[in-house]
């Protein structure tokens, strides 16, 4: 009998990310899992995080360096320098709890070309591990590929972030590479494809992940919701949409892909764009009609007042505001207390 455990493959994407990419690789190799390669492709960043990662250059720690060009594409880099059976996405500012990887494989099945895919519970902090807020949502729980789907796409923000998954080489391998297309929603697509081409999602309660939110200088965030970041959002979640459907074209997926696809059109800045007028035939042809009710009273003044661009951008604005105000009073107690992370 083989006893040696399957090669995992910790993949982190880094741009800019100097403030937070040693906290994130050491939390990679704290991993109870010993049998392990950690990856860094930093995407061409203009502070120090190159500099920062390769002091941790190792047999286990390989990082590559690129020119800019995205999130997407540092992540097919480093997929491209994977050796492992398993794959564990972490993005440059995001933490694993030391055994997460561990009690996701544990009691699984740890075959490379298994197509069950683990996901994991996970919480959202700034500086502190301790202010950790999970929010448990539908999705967290066991759910075939197509329950899973729906889920996300008809919920209200129902989704996992990129630390929570295992995916097996098998999967990977299936789903292909990250759709470079993509600028804003990347993530999104990219996992409602590896969720379709599994037999099933296994979640695990015990395994915990964890997101940092706020980071304004991400390689996936922008202050604005800009048409190219909304074109983005369409063709990412019209691929969602089109895994979706080649699974399950009853009435309940369906109903969950017009509600999406209303949804998507709702942030929209203009109302009569190409994209927009896309989304509203495909939604006729599914049997949908449109809805206009997924904005506040409270936006729809706005929008009356300042118009539909300013009024999103104001939204952005007060958005990201808030978690400014949040993130420096979280900082700040972690002054006090002495355990910023």
């Amino acid at each position: 009998m083989n006893n040696i455990l399957p090669l995992v493959s910790l993949l982190i994407p880094a741009y800019n990310s100097a403030k937070w990419i040693r906290s994130t690789i050491q939390s990679a190799l704290a991993q109870t899992w010993s049998n392990k390669e950690i990856i860094v492709v930093d995407d061409g960043s203009s502070d120090n995080t190159l500099q920062i990662a390769k002091q941790f250059e190792s047999e286990i720690v390989k990082v590559a360096t690129q020119k800019n060009k995205g999130a997407s594409a540092a992540r097919n880099h480093a997929l491209s320098l994977a050796k492992g059976d398993f794959i564990q996405w972490l993005d440059a500012d995001d933490i694993l709890a030391p055994d997460k990887i561990e009690i996701q494989l544990l009691n699984s099945d740890k075959y490379p070309d298994s197509k069950i895919l683990h996901s994991s519970s996970w919480g959202m902090f700034y500086y502190r591990l301790k202010s950790v807020k999970s929010n448990p949502n539908q999705l967290w729980k066991d759910l075939s590929p197509i329950d899973w789907l729906i889920l996300n796409l008809q919920g209200d923000g129902h989704f996992m972030t990129n630390c929570a998954w295992l995916v097996s080489r098998k999967l990977t391998e299936l789903a292909g590479p990250w759709d470079e297309r993509l600028t804003y929603n990347d993530d999104g697509e990219y996992f409602c494809r590896v969720v379709s081409m599994s037999e099933f999602v296994k979640f695990h309660s015990q395994a915990k992940s964890y997101y940092r939110k706020g980071n304004l200088s991400s390689i996936s965030r922008s202050l604005s919701f800009s048409n190219r970041a909304f074109n983005s959002l369409s063709l990412s979640i019209n691929l969602c949409i089109d895994y979706l459907i080649n699974l399950d074209d009853g009435e309940l997926a369906r109903n969950a892909c017009i509600k999406a696809l209303n949804k998507v059109n709702s942030l929209s800045n203009e109302s009569f764009s190409e994209v927009v007028d896309q989304n509203k035939k495909r939604i006729f042809q599914m049997g949908g009609e449109i809805k206009n009710d997924y904005k506040s009273t409270r936006y729809q003044l706005s929008t009356i007042v300042f118009g539909t661009k300013k009024a999103n951008l104001l939204k952005n604005i007060i958005w990201h505001t808030r978690i400014i105000l949040r993130k420096y009073l979280e900082k700040f107690q972690a002054e006090i207390f002495g355990d910023r992370i």
